[in-house]
């Protein structure tokens, strides 16, 4: 179903060279679509991981590629002149919640004026969709459980969720003036091969196998809605072809009253605790941790946990894999990529 509905539409990807990009441009590049990609290849983290994702893209015939920042209007709006999309995904950010107590500026600089960006390319071609990364991070200080797509979400807790939100709200305007079909998902933890060096998993596993100590936060007392890479750019893929109108309303959903104007959280329903997830690190590896147990970091939350029946509703979808064997197709990717 899915490869028939993407077969020959015209794809720009945003952020395609980084984590989620590179796994949702691989599924869309497989399922027929033609895509361009764009990426930036900041030095965030490792630019060589990026080099090598998109250095797989290249081998499909229906992908091309412009290298350059959101922040750089004219470059995005001639590659999208040249490339004419259909829809766009825009999946680039400046992410992390350490960093954005360090360099808050740069969350400012991608995630807001590039999003803008994103939103009058998508404005001028009239796209029939676009759709647009958030986080769970935007859920802030709320602490009813499950979180769904209802709740306010009016007290972020670090400047890249303030971002994420902004995105949010400013979506809903150009979809209300426009009629521009938008959907944003709130993405819940997400892990899985060719991760993010930044990221949890990647930093446990580096360090548990050259037999460093671990920062563990809050002691360990996290939970978290883990959710498998393939899994949440399966569910994009999903909803590209559902995009927000009157026609598909839900009896429970989150679409506008006064725009065609989504939100969906993508989860896999379900928490783990921290502790859990890194003895499952341990047991792909073979390999005791050594865990230095540190208080909560500023800015980050002590739990998350997605309810995704909105997402169920319009896809019949829903994300469903294990942490357990997750962690271990990323334990095989990293031993392979890093030859350890």
């Amino acid at each position: 179903m899915m490869a028939q509905s993407l077969e020959g539409i015209r794809v720009l990807v945003t952020g395609s060279a980084g984590f989620i990009g590179f796994h949702l441009s691989e599924l869309l590049l497989s399922s027929g679509a033609h895509l361009l990609g764009f990426d930036a290849y900041t030095d965030y983290y490792d630019v060589r991981l990026k080099r090598d994702r998109s250095s797989r893209l290249r081998g499909y015939s229906n992908y091309s590629e412009v290298e350059g920042k959101l922040e750089d209007a004219a470059l995005l709006n001639q590659a999208a002149r040249d490339f004419q999309p259909q829809v766009i995904v825009h999946l680039a950010a400046q992410a992390g919640v350490r960093y954005s107590l360090e360099n808050p500026r740069a969350y400012v600089d991608t995630n807001i004026v590039g999003t803008f960006n994103i939103m009058e390319v998508a404005r001028e071609h009239a796209v029939s969709h676009l759709l647009m990364a958030s986080t769970s991070s935007v859920y802030g200080a709320n602490t009813e459980m499950p979180f769904d797509e209802g709740q306010k979400t009016d007290h972020p807790l670090t400047i890249y969720a303030a971002t994420k939100k902004a995105n949010e709200v400013m979506a809903h305007s150009y979809a209300h003036i426009y009629q521009l079909p938008t959907t944003l998902f709130r993405f819940f933890t997400v892990y899985g091969p060719w991760g993010r060096p930044d990221m949890a998993l990647f930093k446990f596993t580096k360090g548990i196998l050259e037999g460093e100590p671990i920062d563990v936060y809050n002691e360990g007392e996290m939970y978290r809605d883990f959710t498998f890479v393939t899994d949440l750019v399966r569910a994009i893929a999903l909803l590209i072809p559902v995009a927000p109108s009157e026609s598909n309303r839900k009896s429970v959903d989150t679409l506008s009253a006064v725009a065609p104007h989504r939100v969906v959280n993508i989860g896999n329903s379900n928490t783990v605790k921290l502790t859990d997830f890194i003895e499952a690190i341990e047991q792909a590896l073979s390999k005791k941790a050594l865990l230095k147990l540190l208080p909560m970091q500023t800015g980050d939350v002590p739990a998350t946990w997605a309810d995704a029946s909105l997402l169920s509703a319009l896809t019949g979808y829903a994300p469903k894999t294990d942490y357990k064997t997750g962690v271990q197709a990323f334990v095989h990717w990293y031993r392979d990529y890093y030859q350890v």
